[in-house]
């Protein structure tokens, strides 16, 4: 498209936008087939914050194809707040000339060359949470913007978002990437605050439900008019919300801490967690720089797989004995996942008898009765093997965690 002609191309397509909202969007629609299992990337803001520029950006894109990221399935490389420039006198947004001198068009080719994806961050409102232009009242032109330069994922956030109706504010952003014409996935990111789960199904592809998350095990960072918060105290918000969750919209209980300052423990712990609630597994730490044990971490094939599953049914805890937790998980084609959770300062001894239980989910209608029907399993974060018939038996550290995927012996 000629610069002479980009103009009226803008204007016409914002044009049909706002004609489209006039006339209701009762037709419009997100984009299917993106999400259908929880999607996976690198997100820059819980290391980076504003510190970012296309360097930053095609070095992570590089590292994540070299030590085997991409390979484990991690495709969307994410640029969250503070990329911004100016709007020149039409409106059209433009990337910080400093800190992306090649622009979004050409820094997403690259990242495309590599067999991966670029997300790109906005926000609902008129600025960005970092101070930066957001879209209220461009959602047509952003969106179209954004197709051009070939992006593939837009977390929209909800800073300086007074007096808007959340609901109707992320319908605005879905019917403009709609009318864009390129499929990019939506991640809502309001926090939770108006319990997105109740009306975001056919609006994104994923929504936060809670604030944002602290690199820590078990805590409340506040931050003035808002707070942070601990691996647990996430896990603990998502009570009441598996059911609303499933392919193609999903609970995303914010970005991984992971190799952030928690102990390997506790970093296993918080990847099996998000791994069993099927959350979004969106890594923020820096991935060229990781040591090995984070890296080994983050491309377990079998906390992948679980998190990855198929069938899409979020965990549930089914069973409390002092500081361990019970969770389970049913997989597609009949296998089950369990997680036993020590949330305890103590180390805890696990002595888990089978046959004493019938896990039974009224949501998925699965049923699992281990007295009747033998599984074998494998721990997979040590490999160790077992079965049914035999009692669970483990000493698990503090903050530790045994992740367990089941298949039927019969």
């Amino acid at each position: 498209m000629t610069q002479a002609l980009k103009p009226l191309w803008l204007a016409a397509t914002a044009l049909a936008g706002s004609l489209a909202l006039w006339s209701g969007s009762a037709h419009a629609q997100k984009f299917d087939g993106l999400a259908a299992t929880p999607q996976m990337g690198w997100n820059s803001w819980n290391t980076f914050a504003c510190d970012i520029n296309e360097q930053l950006i095609r070095d992570t894109a590089d590292a994540m194809v070299a030590n085997g990221l991409k390979d484990a399935g991690y495709v969307y490389v994410n640029i969250d707040d503070c990329w911004h420039g100016k709007r020149d006198d039409k409106g059209v947004i433009h990337p910080d000339p400093v800190r992306f001198p090649s622009g979004m068009k050409a820094l997403a080719e690259y990242v495309h060359d590599r067999g991966l994806k670029l997300g790109i961050y906005s926000d609902a409102g008129a600025t960005t949470c970092g101070g930066k232009p957001g879209s209220r009242g461009h959602e047509y032109q952003d969106a179209i913007t954004y197709a051009e330069w070939g992006i593939d994922y837009i977390k929209y956030d909800w800073c300086d978002t007074k007096g808007l109706n959340s609901a109707a504010a992320y319908t605005t952003m879905r019917d403009a990437i709609r009318a864009a014409g390129r499929p990019m996935l939506l991640s809502i990111c309001e926090w939770g605050d108006t319990r997105p789960w109740e009306w975001a199904k056919d609006v994104g592809h994923s929504w936060r439900t809670t604030g944002d998350i602290y690199p820590c095990w078990d805590c409340e960072f506040s931050q003035g008019s808002f707070s942070a918060w601990g691996v647990t105290r996430i896990l603990d918000k998502q009570a009441g919300l598996r059911q609303h969750a499933g392919p193609g919209h999903w609970n995303d209980m914010d970005m991984l801490v992971v190799g952030k300052g928690l102990s390997e423990d506790e970093d296993r712990a918080h990847f099996s967690a998000w791994a069993m609630l099927a959350s979004p597994l969106i890594l923020g730490n820096d991935v060229r720089s990781m040591p090995a044990t984070t890296r080994r971490i983050l491309t377990n094939a079998g906390a992948i797989a679980v998190n990855q599953d198929r069938l899409g049914v979020p965990a549930w805890r089914f069973l409390q004995t002092g500081d361990l937790e019970y969770w389970a998980k049913p997989l597609a084609d009949g296998d089950w996942a369990l997680m036993v959770l020590n949330r305890g300062a103590q180390a805890a001894p696990v002595s888990f008898d089978w046959g004493a239980y019938h896990i039974n989910d009224d949501f998925s209608k699965r049923t699992a009765d281990f007295k009747r029907q033998p599984y074998a399993w494998t721990e997979v974060w040590s490999g160790r093997r077992g079965d049914t018939t035999r009692k669970l038996s483990a000493q698990l550290p503090s903050h530790g965690v045994l992740l367990l995927r089941l298949k039927s012996k019969t």
